[in-house]
């Protein structure tokens, strides 16, 4: 069961381009996030304007240790960034551990 998740919400930038982010992030999952050890997967939200990245590891040292490589953003995360309007109202990071996992019975 994945017990960490990396939850960032956020809004893009006036203008911004959503495919061009949405390529943007692909670039950067596949080049650098999925690459790192515990990735499980990232799914990307939205509701109306507000985004929400939704990252799971398999543990919170994995995900502590994605954390740490990321305070020193490369290229694609540079280029993902670049679309994100960091200062609007909402914007949020948090790390949670799962501590139950609901999941439909079949």
């Amino acid at each position: 069961m994945p017990n960490a998740i990396y939850y960032a919400s956020y809004k893009l930038k006036k203008n911004a381009s959503v495919p061009d982010f949405l390529l943007a992030a692909q670039k950067l999952n596949d080049n650098f996030i999925s690459r790192q050890k515990g990735y499980v997967s990232w799914k990307q939200l939205a509701d109306g304007d507000t985004w929400a990245d939704f990252i799971i590891f398999e543990t919170m040292d994995d995900l502590n240790n994605f954390k740490e490589v990321s305070k020193s953003p490369n290229d694609l995360a540079q280029d993902f960034y670049s679309f994100i309007n960091f200062s609007a109202k909402g914007s949020k990071l948090h790390t949670f551990s799962v501590e139950k996992d609901h999941q439909a019975k079949g």
